[in-house]
């Protein structure tokens, strides 16, 4: 392998944005690039559903993981742990649908439009901090491009779901950025908050605490070490409260157990790739694109690696990717589980960046156009939850 000054990316911009120019008009070219992508889905996605007969607000607003956060919104937790399996709403963390009841009480409308409109208004802030990352890193065209890529990923019409997924992406981003400008308490709280969105927030604490270590080593001061403390305080908040509500210490991976979801070391996702790929002559079309994206991200983190991204970055996609990969629990919704990995994108943007105007709009208009083609797949054709 080459290890020549062509094949590493350039460094890193001594600066942000230019201070004459406001951080939102720097960013807006990402953000109308990141609404054109998804309103490209979303027509798709309407057309589609007017010719089946289905509505599409129900779709984004009210199924799948949506009627569980909206069902913790309007009845709360279950109080104790049962024997059911998939059945127990403890599963499920608490920040969105804190969230929704809290702003439904003061807006009108139903809560699953709230969700929706929150979800929605999460992927905008999600776009900024995945584009703030990629300026930051590679300078304002690759960040464009970082954020195009994301919103234009196969199952990118889940940011526009009443999901976590926005939210938690909108989180984990900030508090990447905060932490690459050296802002670790901010990047702390944001993790805190990450932490209390999906149980991958995890891998967001875990990269802030990292990020806050080597600070220390550095130059050690009270903030730094308070940033250590603080950033993992959201995910060991909610599985704590679990274990007290339930009643046993393990008691949120009792919950994770009853929903088919305990940690293997990637042996059962292994099984499914080997069987989809070697074994199964008429594979379902959706699993076959989501073993494409599992694949496709370990391949990603590879270059990452190899590109030297930050640590703060390698370490949240690596520990996001264990997480998912090594999961015994269903197959299925991995590609929406690495959805918020934005940095596995960071070698792509960065070489469409490089690339000629040609080459760059050609994978732009096939990435948008699959998106819009899977997002519609994704809710229209496969049975069960993206």
């Amino acid at each position: 392998m080459s290890t020549t000054t062509a094949s590493r990316p350039p460094p890193a911009p001594t600066s942000a944005a230019p201070r004459s120019r406001p951080a939102l008009r720097h960013a807006a070219p990402a953000l109308l690039a990141y609404l054109a992508v998804r309103g490209t889905g979303l027509l798709v996605l309407t057309v589609w559903a007017h010719r089946r007969h289905h509505g599409v607000w129900p779709l984004l607003a009210t199924r799948w993981d949506a009627d569980w956060y909206l069902g913790i919104a309007d009845h709360g937790y279950a109080h104790e742990l049962g024997t059911a399996y998939n059945a127990n709403n403890l599963a499920f963390f608490p920040l969105h649908p804190l969230l929704v009841r809290a702003v439904a009480t003061v807006t009108p409308g139903s809560r699953a439009s709230t969700g929706l409109a929150l979800a929605v208004l999460a992927s905008l802030a999600a776009a900024w901090g995945v584009f703030a990352v990629g300026d930051r890193l590679y300078g304002r065209r690759a960040g464009v491009l970082l954020t195009v890529l994301w919103a234009a990923l196969p199952v990118g019409m889940v940011q526009w779901m009443g999901y976590t997924e926005s939210l938690f992406t909108a989180l984990a981003a900030w508090s990447l950025y905060s932490a690459l400008t050296g802002r670790l308490l901010t990047a702390a709280w944001l993790a805190a908050l990450a932490g209390l969105t999906r149980p991958t927030g995890v891998a967001v604490a875990a990269a802030v605490t990292v990020a806050a270590l080597l600070a220390l080593r550095r130059r050690p001061s009270p903030r730094t070490f308070a940033a250590v403390l603080i950033a993992p305080l959201g995910w060991c908040g909610y599985v704590g409260w679990v274990g007290l509500r339930v009643g046993r210490w393990d008691g949120y991976f009792a919950v994770q157990r009853l929903w088919h979801n305990e940690w293997d070391g990637g042996r059962e996702t292994l099984r499914v790739i080997r069987q989809l790929l070697g074994r199964d002559p008429t594979p379902e079309l959706f699993l076959v694109l989501v073993t494409f994206i599992v694949i496709a991200s370990v391949v990603l983190f590879g270059v990452g690696v190899w590109d030297r991204q930050p640590a703060v970055l390698l370490v949240f996609a690596g520990v996001l990717l264990v997480i998912v990969l090594g999961s015994g629990g269903v197959y299925f919704p991995r590609a929406r589980f690495l959805l918020p990995a934005f940095p596995l994108l960071l070698p792509l943007a960065l070489r469409l960046s490089r690339a000629s105007r040609r080459r760059r709009t050609a994978a732009v208009v096939v990435a948008v156009a699959g998106s819009a083609y899977w997002g519609a797949y994704m809710a229209l054709v496969w049975a069960k939850a993206p």
